[in-house]
């Protein structure tokens, strides 16, 4: 489908940013997965490139592009099935914390690094017992001096292992009223003692990317490494930056439609039974009809979110829904697309085996799909 969003300074930049995939990311994929990380030279290699957070401003070190470019990148991360390479959490999700509510002494001394790729980040939000309800967390960073003493743990942590930079979810007063009063946003530096890695945790899928069960005990870290000119400002800066990480997953779930749609389009056309292509089977085609009309029902909401997302307009009950429906759509598509592999779908050889395992998180991470419902009633007045 034609996109009107994109200009042809986007598709220029999509052609070199898919050539880069290509050229240094694609022969490593197996290497990767069989690692369970992705290594630190790739980071560089993008960095170098512009391909980190193209959004930065060029006074720290990126190309003050539009948040479109991002989308071409996630897109094209997701036409190559990567998800160990977290591009987009790092440039888009976890950046623009600091971009938005660091002051300027904070954004110099870590962005440059961030965008060129010296500094990989993480954001630690969910803990053993909390995961959607962010205002249940238990972990505390308490006021000692000059410093924040942080104690706690948080899982499930992307890029957990290889971060050099973490932006936290903490207590700094745990008995403030109302309760999301309670919560600051602190950046821990890799090397503080007391921030300890303690082990990658081993999952259904995703196999390329360090997801990490963390601790801190009596973590000392700088007063001055506080997100935001106050304590207490954490949960509102959370909310505020949901929206484009919710966006972001619905964007990857698109173009994982997109991919698997094109993949088994193409092995419906190669692949025979019965004397002829599957794809003449009236059933196959009806199928693949629905799958590829659900997709453009899906492109056709989600650019115009992304349009309303650069105006500024407050489109969380709209991200919400495109969220949840695109991912549980996309979960949905990849099944069907696998059942058309037959036996080969259920091989690693195929990569649609490794798309199926990867795509069902999408429906819990960023907010489970129920919690995404339950925004849109409330917000609906429900």
């Amino acid at each position: 489908m034609k996109r009107e969003i994109f200009t042809e300074e986007h598709e220029i930049f999509r052609d070199a940013f898919r050539k880069f995939l290509e050229q240094e990311v694609v022969p490593h994929q197996e290497e990767w997965l069989k690692a369970g990380i992705v290594p630190r030279d790739i980071w560089k290699k993008a960095g170098d490139q512009g391909f980190i957070a193209p959004w930065l401003s060029d006074e720290y070190g990126g190309a003050g592009a539009d948040f479109l470019y991002s989308v071409v990148e996630i897109e094209e991360m997701s036409r190559i099935a990567e998800n160990g390479f977290a591009l987009g959490l790092h440039g888009e999700v976890v950046m623009p914390y600091i971009d938005s509510f660091g002051n300027e002494e904070q954004k110099k001394k870590w962005l440059p690094g961030c965008a060129s790729g010296d500094i990989i980040t993480a954001v630690a939000m969910t803990e053993p017992n909390t995961g959607s309800d962010l205002q249940a967390i238990k972990m505390t960073a308490l006021k000692d001096g000059d410093s924040y003493v942080l104690n706690g743990q948080k899982t499930f942590i992307t890029n957990g292992m290889i971060n050099d930079l973490i932006v936290v979810a903490a207590l700094t007063d745990p008995t403030a009223e109302p309760r999301y009063k309670r919560m600051s946003l602190l950046v821990v530096e890799d090397g503080t003692p007391g921030y300890q890695k303690v082990r990658k945790l081993e999952k259904l899928g995703w196999d390329s990317q360090d997801t990490a069960e963390l601790f801190f005990e009596d973590c000392r870290v700088p007063r001055e490494n506080l997100l935001g000119p106050e304590e207490g400002q954490g949960f509102i800066q959370l909310m505020q930056k949901l929206q484009q990480e919710r966006l972001v997953i619905a964007v990857g779930a698109v173009a994982t439609m997109w991919t698997v749609l094109e993949w088994t389009k193409q092995y419906c056309e190669e692949r025979s039974a019965f004397g002829k292509p599957i794809i003449k089977f009236q059933n196959t085609r009806f199928k693949l009809v629905e799958m590829y009309t659900m997709a453009e029902i899906c492109q056709v909401f989600l650019d115009r979110l992304l349009v309303e997302h650069m105006k500024g307009a407050d489109v969380v009950t709209e991200v919400s829904m495109a969220k949840y429906f695109c991912t549980e759509e996309c979960k949905k598509i990849v099944d069907q697309c696998l059942q058309f592999f037959g036996g080969y779908g259920y091989m690693d050889e195929y990569p649609i085996s490794r798309v199926f395992r990867d795509t069902r998180v999408t429906t819990i991470f960023g907010g489970a799909t129920e919690i995404m419902k339950e925004i849109i009633g409330r917000n609906l007045g429900m």
